[in-house]
């Protein structure tokens, strides 16, 4: 995971429009890094678990609104895996 880390990034920066990674609150900025990382690396992971797993985690430790923006980012990058979807 970790030399995929500048690529992870970039996909993050990428779709968190007008936030700067620095930005981003550290349990959503790492939440987001893993499950980029699971899009990216295991297919035999679904997309919607990836993702309702991630938005748990971020709820669970950051706070109510981290569930929201980590959706928003992960949704628009479900199509790193299935570029159809």
């Amino acid at each position: 995971m970790v030399r995929e880390r500048n690529n992870i990034d970039g996909l993050i920066v990428q779709q968190a429009h007008n936030w700067e990674l620095s930005r981003i609150a550290p349990v959503d900025r790492n939440v987001l890094r893993l499950a980029i990382f699971e899009l990216l690396q295991c297919p035999e992971t679904p997309v919607n678990v990836v993702i309702n797993e991630a938005i748990e985690i971020a709820k669970k430790y950051s706070t109510e609104e981290s569930g929201s923006f980590v959706n928003a980012i992960l949704d628009k990058l479900k199509r790193v895996r299935d570029p159809s979807g």
